[in-house]
C-alpha cells in the first residue's frame, strides 16, 4: 500500500515504518490490468500466479483453527493516501494464526469489496493488515453490507481527511475488536497485496459474516473514492478452505 500512494513498500514487508507506501510509477484503478507493465518493480502484478483479490468459490470445509484475536485500544492516524483511507495503528494488538503471532499494523477500505463470494461483491471491505516477526504478512478481511450505522468506525468515517496526503489523528483511538462480527468463521487462501507491487506470499482470512455500515457512511467514503477495487484475479489452482 509514497505517503500519497497506496500499497506496500519492501520496507513495510521488512517491517519498518507503518506509514511507508509503495513508491514508484503512478497507478490507478482504471488501469489495473496494466499495473505489471508500469515498472519492473510492479512485474508481479502481471506475472504472479497467486494474486489477490479472488472470487471465493468452491471452498472446501476444513478443520481450521479459530483466529485468535487479541486486539487492544490504540492511538491511530487517519491517512488519505490518494487511493484509500488508511488508519495507521500504534499498538493495536495482534492475531495468532496456527500459533504464530501477527501484529496489527493498519487497516484500510475498498469499495466495492475487492473479494467476491460466489460472484457477489459487498458494499465495502476493510483489510486489516498484520505482520509477524519474520516480516510475513497476513490480512483479515471484514466485509460490509449496507444497514445500520457502524458505531465502531463512526469516528473514522466522521474524520476522513478530504485531501490526498492529509493526516488526522483519531483522538478517541480505536479497538478493532469492536469491528469484528459475532461469527468469526472464515475463508482461507494464499494470495498477494492487492495494490502495486502485488507481492505474493500473503496469508488471507476473509471473515464470512459481514458487518453493517450506514448509507451515509458508505456515501462519505465514496465521496472521496467512488471505486477503489482491483478486479478479481485467476485462482490458478489455489486451494480455498473454509471453517
Amino acid at each position: 500500500m509514497n505517503i500519497a500512494r497506496f500499497g506496500f513498500t519492501v520496507a513495510l514487508l521488512a517491517g519498518s515504518a507503518l506509514t511507508a507506501y509503495a513508491e514508484g510509477a503512478h497507478w490507478n484503478y482504471q488501469g489495473a490490468k496494466k499495473w505489471g507493465a508500469l515498472e519492473p518493480g510492479y512485474a508481479m502484478c502481471g506475472i504472479g500466479k497467486e494474486q489477490s483479490p479472488i472470487d471465493i468459490r468452491g471452498a472446501k470445509k476444513a478443520e481450521l483453527k479459530p483466529i485468535d484475536f487479541a486486539y487492544t485500544q490504540s492511538t491511530a492516524d487517519i491517512v488519505n493516501n490518494g487511493h484509500t483511507i488508511q488508519i495507521n495503528l500504534a499498538d493495536a494488538g495482534a492475531v495468532k494464526l496456527d500459533g504464530v503471532e501477527y501484529k496489527l499494523l493498519q487497516f484500510h477500505f475498498h469499495t466495492p469489496s475487492e473479494e467476491k463470494v460466489k460472484g457477489r461483491n459487498y458494499s465495502m471491505v476493510a483489510h486489516l493488515v498484520h505482520k509477524n516477526a519474520e516480516g510475513k504478512l497476513a490480512v483479515v478481511a471484514v466485509l460490509f453490507k449496507q444497514g445500520k450505522e457502524n458505531a465502531a468506525l463512526k469516528a473514522v468515517f466522521d474524520g476522513m481527511p478530504a485531501k490526498e496526503g492529509e493526516t488526522k489523528a483519531l483522538a478517541s483511538g480505536i479497538n478493532l475488536s469492536d469491528l469484528l462480527p459475532a461469527d468469526r468463521g472464515y475463508y482461507k487462501f494464499v494470495g498477494s497485496l492487492t495494490t502495486p507491487p502485488c507481492s505474493e506470499g500473503v496469508r488471507w482470512q476473509v471473515l464470512k459474516q459481514p458487518v453493517e455500515l450506514s448509507k451515509g457512511q458508505l456515501a462519505a467514503f465514496r465521496g472521496l473514492y467512488k471505486m477503489n477495487a482491483r478486479p478479481v484475479q485467476p485462482l490458478n489452482g489455489r486451494a480455498i478452505e473454509e471453517s
